[in-house]
């Protein structure tokens, strides 16, 4: 998005005006830069005075309910002040349409960096570092799932009654959509399809303790500290809601990349690699910080698999009648095809 086009989305002036009413800070709005990232919200830094904000909303045309999205990003950061959670602390929210079209928040900038973008010296150099940040992300999901949600004034965030026995049977239908693609060549062509939903559907948990999830949680979306191995902040909460907290340790399982820094079915995303630990190391942390029963930690991550490559084959079916690019179709049939390989070996391992 370039720089023309994101101040037809944020009014400046009207953000002043709000600012002065929430008695945020004074003056004009300095240094104003957009930020870059794997999102498609708007995230755009200033400064007024002394200190210095981040403003988040939606983008022109959300895939989903964008000021919705927006107001239950600002609770959950909101819920989350106080804990021991890494997270981007929440300044202000304005939950109103008035101002700028649409919900957004503003919150404190983060002294970090994504390590899928690169990596400091510090970080780069030293094998021993990269492993200790590999159990940082397993400790933030950790983190994560002992806050008690009803204590945090987050007991209607979402419905937790019947959340695992919901989740096959919502990502089949997703999969049996894309039929209306004339030239998908359909589910056939991703192997293991059946064999993973029957295994998931017999070998569901039959209870969890319910708590948060953030539902995109992997390294695109933590931010390391630039002076250690720690994390400064997990970021993009849009899938956040209350559920099993394991998932977001399943999803960690699932997307984890190979001995290479690659993900199933992708090239290298992390450079270098070496030293980071493996993915059983990250289930031994995490339990080393949760009170939860890991003993079903396999369904979790085929379950991962399973919902992230139906997902992804949606691009796919897109492609096949010309709604979305050829090779990004291909690239992303390619990472179904390793996510579902990667489901059948944890079953094979369970």
């Amino acid at each position: 998005m370039t720089s023309e086009s994101w101040r037809d989305l944020v009014d400046l002036d009207r953000l002043v005006q709000w600012m002065d009413v929430q008695g945020i800070g004074s003056g004009p709005l300095e240094n104003i830069e957009q930020l870059a990232g794997g999102t498609q919200n708007i995230l755009l830094r200033f400064t007024r005075g002394a200190r210095a904000f981040v403003l988040r909303r939606p983008p022109r045309h959300p895939k989903m309910n964008g000021s919705g999205t927006m107001r239950r990003e600002a609770r959950m950061l909101a819920a989350l002040a106080g804990t021991d959670v890494p997270h981007p602390r929440l300044i202000a929210a304005c939950d109103g349409e008035d101002v700028l079209g649409v919900a957004f928040y503003l919150m404190e900038p983060i002294d970090g960096f994504n390590v899928t973008m690169g990596m400091p010296a510090l970080h780069g150099g030293d094998p021993a570092i990269r492993h200790k940040m590999g159990l940082a992300l397993a400790d933030g999901a950790a983190a994560l799932g002992r806050v008690d949600h009803v204590a945090v004034g987050l007991a209607d965030f979402g419905k937790a009654e019947g959340y695992l026995e919901r989740q096959v049977a919502r990502w089949r239908s997703q999969l049996e959509s894309y039929s209306e693609y004339q030239g998908w060549a359909g589910p056939s062509e991703i192997p293991g399809i059946e064999e993973v939903a029957t295994w998931l559907d017999d070998n569901r948990p039959a209870s969890f303790t319910p708590g948060i999830i953030h539902g995109d949680y992997h390294l695109a979306n933590v931010m390391y500290r630039k002076d250690g191995p720690e994390l400064a902040a997990i970021v993009d909460w849009e899938l956040t809601t209350i559920g099993d907290p394991l998932i977001d340790l399943g999803w960690l399982m699932a997307t984890w990349p190979d001995e290479e820094g690659g993900r199933p079915g992708s090239p290298v995303i992390v450079q270098p690699w070496s030293g980071f630990p493996k993915i059983g190391e990250l289930v031994a942390r995490y339990a080393q910080g949760s009170s939860r029963d890991l003993s079903a930690i396999g369904w979790y991550g085929v379950l991962a698999c399973y919902k992230l490559g139906i997902i992804l084959e949606g691009s796919n079916a897109r492609a096949s009648v010309g709604k979305a690019p050829k090779e990004i179709g291909d690239r992303l049939h390619a990472t179904t095809i390793g996510l579902f390989q990667r489901g059948l070996g944890m079953i094979a391992h369970a």
